[in-house]
């Protein structure tokens, strides 16, 4: 079975509300001003052409800043460390250790993953963490000018690493990600257990609960 993991709130935490509030707290006085000054940055046509490469670091922060009427300098400092900020989720990288063993030992699983990330952030994350050397692929969206709902960029990472749809399974924390896959004729698991009040290990038991049969356990 191939697992084709995202990174954003799955094995990286991803919290923009948060960081918006931290970055500007004039803006920000209530939870709701900040949800919405956060989709307003990060649901925005430019943060999407960011995220599949489309676009420069500099020039997001540029039209963001203009666009908000936000201070340049609070948005390139919001922006530019986020790479550097995103840590790992650890009873997911927990599992992604398990999994990596299985393969060891059984042969017949193979870890991917497929992330919506901006070039610079990819490559600090590449650079921080070892463990994503325990993939055997993938893809991130600014690596490959394109990213998660659209078809193509699934299509891309089973067409380069060869994988059978009906054999992966794709864990991703936004329903429009995981219907997508869907209809690729992936299996799915949607993971929000950080907005569903769920226990760490629950990926864990749904993964192990999907693999059991090829894992030989």
């Amino acid at each position: 079975m191939n697992i084709v993991f995202d990174f954003g709130a799955v094995l990286f935490t991803w919290e923009p509300v948060d960081l918006v509030a931290r970055s500007f707290p004039a803006r920000t006085s209530t939870a709701q001003l900040a949800r919405e000054l956060a989709h307003q940055i990060f649901h925005h046509p430019d943060w999407q052409d960011f995220d599949s490469g489309r676009m420069e670091l500099d020039m997001v922060i540029a039209k963001t800043a203009k666009r908000l009427q936000l201070d340049t300098a609070d948005v390139q400092a919001l922006m530019e460390p986020i790479g550097e900020q995103l840590l790992p989720i650890a009873s997911n990288v927990q599992l992604l250790a398990q999994l990596r063993d299985r393969r060891q030992l059984y042969q017949d699983i193979r870890l991917y993953f497929l992330s919506n990330m901006p070039v610079p952030y990819a490559r600090a994350l590449e650079r921080r963490h070892s463990f994503l050397r325990w993939f055997d692929g993938g893809l991130f969206s600014g690596d490959v000018k394109m990213g998660k709902p659209d078809p193509a960029i699934f299509n891309l990472l089973a067409a380069r690493y060869a994988l059978n749809p009906a054999d992966t399974l794709f864990i991703d924390d936004m329903q429009v990600n995981v219907e997508a896959a869907a209809a690729v004729g992936w299996q799915t698991i949607l993971h929000q257990h950080q907005h569903q009040h769920q226990p760490p290990d629950r990926l864990a038991e749904e993964v192990l609960k999907r693999i059991l049969p090829v894992a030989h356990v």
